[in-house]
């Protein structure tokens, strides 16, 4: 038995191990309330899935970009690359969503809504660990590689399109969905602008419902499951693409 597998047997049995009397009753299906409000926890999900997938793929492209100068042998693009990780991962995640919800709007005069405030906060906030994942992943291949490819004729870009990066990206998948599940729970943190999802939803139901004990819980198995999935997907998808030894 995994260790993910154990904490949740354990969670399970910790309901049991105390005088607390817990009330569960909050989200039980049988009853018209408790299947409201089960409805309005679950419903979080889309919001949740949503800031986190497109933060990942924004993320992803933006770190590609930013790997790039890191690779190159111009001084000056180097100094831009580590300029930039540097400065962003010394950033903590909820200061930068804040000053993206409040700031850019100001300074740039424009109308910017929740989603989009926390899905640029998190794409710029993990576009750094993106870079240093991508140019880790394109280093690892051998240099024979690129040499290869130049004896074909290709020129740089087609080098990385058709040589490199696919090599490159069996090497990090399992950082990428390291960086996936890490974006999952921070995309938690936009419940602190409005956004409506799991962890905001939580908050406002604890409100109503005055049992923070039991829904938080559920929170907490909300994300444990979810991150679940995604971790089997991944594993899933590094065998589907492992190159078999024979």
């Amino acid at each position: 038995m995994n260790y993910q597998r154990l904490w949740l047997l354990s969670l399970l049995m910790l309901t049991g191990c105390s005088d607390y009397q817990w009330g569960w009753y909050v989200l039980d299906p049988s009853t018209e309330q408790g299947r409201t409000n089960l409805t309005f926890l679950l419903a979080g999900f889309n919001d949740t899935i949503q800031i986190s997938l497109l933060s990942m793929l924004l993320a992803m492209s933006l770190g590609l970009i930013i790997a790039l100068p890191a690779l190159s042998k111009s001084k000056p693009l180097q100094w831009f690359n580590r300029l930039y990780v540097e400065v962003v991962r010394s950033i903590p995640v909820l200061v930068l969503l804040l000053w993206v919800y409040y700031g850019m709007p100001t300074l740039m005069d424009i109308s910017l809504n929740h989603f989009w405030a926390g899905v640029i906060a998190l794409t710029i906030a993990e576009s750094a660990f993106m870079a240093e994942v991508f140019r880790g992943g394109i280093q690892a291949i051998r240099k024979g590689q690129h040499e290869a490819a130049e004896s074909l004729g290709l020129n740089y870009w087609q080098t990385m399109r058709l040589v490199i990066l696919p090599q490159a990206f069996r090497q990090i998948l399992p950082p990428l969905g390291n960086q996936f599940v890490y974006i999952l729970k921070m995309s938690s943190l936009v419940s602190v602008i409005g956004l409506s999802d799991l962890t905001r939803r939580a908050n406002e139901l604890v409100v109503t419902e005055y049992l923070p004990l039991e829904i938080y819980t559920f929170l907490v198995l909300e994300y444990l499951i979810l991150i679940l999935l995604v971790s089997q997907a991944v594993r899933w998808l590094e065998k589907r693409i492992a190159i078999p030894s024979y």
